[in-house]
């Protein structure tokens, strides 16, 4: 494939983002009646439930933090994200301090601390917040988050991961994925020794223990003494996004060997997701690469968006042919199949043929975060490039 033109696709991903997705999410989303930011809806923008995923509102806490603190520091994302935050602060923690998976629309509970991965988008989301806006309250809770799940991460089996429970006797792959940039997040922020290490310390398991060289793959889950499981199940989509994640930490670390180690996995994982037939990732496949358990071959949007901004960014790294060229592939793939152009959000679920399907995967919810997240990094990524681009070559 020939180089694209660097400048063309940022003006198309700012657009994306800033004409579309993001007014989606402040015209539909934002309940300033309610509070927080309702997340069953439907491509048109309505209501399918009034219920509130609480991983749904912190997570959103995160966009609106980062698109002031990336993109533009423009008063209105910020009062979104304060908005946000004022509601899970009331509603979102049980009396033991853990975050709670689901609430109605005035934030009364209905069910309970059933996934501690509410836990590190608490974190994650907290983070960004006080970045944009210092507030020494969301700091607190996330130091709270952060003591809280320690004693819990230290024994894999005592913790549940709503809406996808761990098979017995083997831990995931993303409980190391997520706490890994959560924690080495808020370290680097606070300056900690201590959260950094622990970040530090589940990037290793990412990277020594779920990914695994000798089979080019990501396994989704692991025995608890770190031994494989006839559960040989890749997520390729999942691989790709900790792939970039374990980037972000280890530019931070210098370590240059860990960074090839996951550009190199990024390789193995586009390549086994593919459907070489009708395009697109699959979501989930065998290590074999055949179908994960004989289940629907569905094409899922965030997969996508996380494809597109892994990349891309390893691209911007090696400038190494194939990942232009994969980019390129999923970039293409992704903007003829999912986005709804006259409301703003993308398609949630495809079949393996392109075709809208009403098949979930995860929580029947829209989220404003995987999509918004790719593209504002995506556009980081393009202005550098399009700016190489555009510069005199040195004689």
């Amino acid at each position: 494939m020939t180089a694209p033109d660097f400048n063309a696709l940022l003006s198309l991903y700012r657009a994306e983002l800033l004409e579309r997705v993001v007014p989606f999410w402040i015209k539909y989303g934002v309940d300033w009646e309610k509070g927080g930011i309702c997340t069953c809806l439907n491509d048109q923008g309505e209501r399918i439930s009034r219920d509130k995923y609480m991983w749904s509102q912190l997570r959103a806490i995160w966009t609106f933090s980062t698109l002031y603190n990336c993109i533009e520091r423009k008063q209105e994302w910020l009062d979104i994200a304060n908005h946000i935050f004022e509601f899970v602060q009331k509603y979102g923690r049980d009396d033991q301090g853990r975050w709670i998976f689901l609430v109605d629309e005035n934030g009364k509970q209905l069910q309970g601390a059933t996934s501690i991965y509410a836990d590190g988008f608490a974190i994650y989301g907290f983070t960004a917040f006080a970045r944009a806006g210092g507030n020494p309250v969301a700091i607190q809770l996330a130091r709270e988050t952060f003591a809280n799940v320690q004693s819990q991460l230290a024994a894999p089996g005592s913790y549940l991961t709503a809406p996808h429970p761990i098979p017995s006797g083997a831990k995931a792959h993303g409980i190391s994925m997520i706490f890994s940039l959560a924690f080495y997040e808020l370290g680097q922020y606070l300056n900690e020794a201590a959260m950094i290490q622990a970040g530090l310390d589940h990037a290793e398991q990412v990277m020594t223990v779920f990914l695994r060289p000798e089979h080019k793959r990501a396994f989704e889950f692991v025995a608890l003494d770190n031994s494989l499981i006839p559960i040989r199940a890749t997520n390729p989509g999942h691989a790709l996004e900790s792939m970039w994640f374990m980037i972000h930490i280890y530019q931070y670390e210098k370590n240059e060997a860990r960074i090839r180690q996951a550009i190199e996995a990024m390789r193995w994982h586009v390549e086994l997701g593919w459907d070489k037939e009708y395009g697109g990732l699959f979501l989930a496949r065998e290590a074999n690469g055949t179908s994960w358990e004989g289940k629907e071959e569905t094409k899922i949007w965030w997969p996508h968006t996380e494809a597109l901004y892994a990349l891309l960014l390893a691209y911007s790294l090696t400038q190494e042919s194939w990942c232009l060229d994969w980019f390129q592939r999923v970039h293409e793939y992704s903007f003829a199949h999912f986005p709804v152009p006259h409301y703003g959000e993308w398609i949630q679920n495809l079949d393996r043929y392109g075709n809208k399907t009403e098949i979930t995967a995860g929580l029947p919810v829209k989220d404003p975060f995987h999509l918004s997240r790719s593209l504002i990094y995506t556009i980081g990524v393009l202005e550098k490039l399009a700016l190489k681009a555009t510069l005199p070559a040195r004689a």
